[in-house]
């Protein structure tokens, strides 16, 4: 992954859409806090970073601020939403509360049709809006590229620094083009490639995997779900023999799931599968039970036992594999208003007990759950 987009989380509930849809544009994307230093994203050579939407207001006492450094580190920059209204608290414009919040459909008229961003667009959009606040000064040195029904400075570009400003969100489906703009900003601005597709995701990522391993041994919760029959499939593929996949029937599962995940992984890859069949103890220990909290506990509590009993069935291994995902790793921003802080509070990355003493093969781990679809049709899986 030589080439990436850096998104800074300013606390928006569509962050992770923003890095979705520059993915989608096959281009490599990572979601890193506002306050991230320059100096770390450096580090990253990015080729350009983007500067998300946030509930807050950039003149407010406890706003959330980025390093002031980023502005110099002379790569193309895209601001949506609170990220416009960064550039104008930083680069010498002005942001005030509006009359009246701008929240739904809008027209889009582009004024500037040379501007990159919009290139082979027509000269009105529809887009979506969704803010409190708006320019009324514009900051140094940039120009108006579009107007909307309600803001001057819908859009704005700094020529020669390569910065952009969107006072709506692109990367909502509301905003039908809004894909097309960011494709324009990572293709045509920043002048990233496509290379970052599943086929080649494979590649690196069972050259990771087989660096980290070597030959030690790997054992795999497998459930029949998506993550973990995807994660399965690519440390096969990687190291062969050397993982053993552990299969717990609990009772709970759809019907017929114990025969086809033993025949998908089984028989037809040849995967090593050690089944436990533990559905009369999960199933004599929720009898009576009608409380779903104490539920999940229970079959929490249940899981953890019988596979730690099945890893020592297994054989000694070094590793344990997980399916964790980007979205369980990313660290929320608890910005006061924001939504999106609350989303993954239930996941718990790692739940297994320290007493279980592995080091963890995470091979997901920079994935988005429809990439982790792709990489399983990739790899074969039906």
């Amino acid at each position: 992954m030589t080439e990436q987009i850096v998104s800074l989380d300013f606390g928006s509930q569509y962050t992770q859409v923003i890095a979705r849809r520059v993915r989608e544009c096959n281009v490599y994307s990572t979601i890193l806090r506002y306050d991230t230093p320059a100096a770390e994203i450096a580090k990253l050579k990015p080729s350009g970073i983007i500067l998300s939407g946030g509930p807050s207001s950039v003149y407010a006492k406890d706003a959330p601020l980025p390093d002031r450094a980023i502005f110099k580190l002379g790569v193309p920059m895209l601001g949506i939403c609170f990220g416009v209204q960064l550039f104008a608290q930083f680069l010498g414009g002005r942001v005030e509360k509006g009359q009246k919040r701008e929240y739904g459909k809008g027209t889009l008229t582009v004024k500037q049709r040379r501007c990159g961003l919009f290139r082979n667009l027509p000269h009105q959009l529809q887009v979506w809006n969704s803010h409190g606040d708006k320019l009324t000064r514009l900051p140094k040195d940039f120009v108006v590229v579009a107007t909307s029904d309600n803001s001057a400075y819908a859009a704005i570009e700094h020529p020669r620094k390569r910065f952009f400003g969107l006072q709506f969100h692109p990367e909502v489906v509301h905003t039908p083009r809004g894909k097309e703009i960011l494709a324009n900003f990572v293709h045509g601005i920043c002048g990233c490639g496509k290379d970052w597709t599943m086929r080649n995701y494979v590649e690196q990522a069972v050259g990771t995997i087989r660096a980290q391993v070597g030959k030690e041994r790997v054992i795999l919760g497998l459930s029949g779900g998506v993550d973990s029959s995807v994660a399965a499939a690519l440390l096969h593929k990687a190291i062969g023999d050397q993982l053993t996949c552990i299969f717990v029937n609990n009772g709970l599962l759809r019907a017929r799931e114990a025969e086809v995940v033993q025949e998908v992984f089984g028989r037809h890859f040849h995967i090593k599968l050690q089944y436990e069949d533990a559905s009369a103890l999960f199933l004599k220990r929720l009898k009576g039970v009608t409380e779903p909290e104490k539920k999940r506990k229970i079959i929490g509590r249940s899981f953890i036992e019988v596979f730690d009993a099945a890893t020592k069935r297994a054989g000694k291994a070094k590793f344990l594999a997980q399916g964790t995902l980007y979205p369980d790793v990313i660290e929320s921003v608890p910005i006061a208003g924001n939504p999106a802080a609350l989303i993954k509070s239930h996941h718990n990355v790692g739940g297994l007990p320290k007493k279980m003493k592995f080091q963890l093969v995470e091979p997901l781990r920079c994935l988005f759950k429809d990439e982790v679809r792709l990489l399983g049709l990739e790899l074969g899986l039906p």
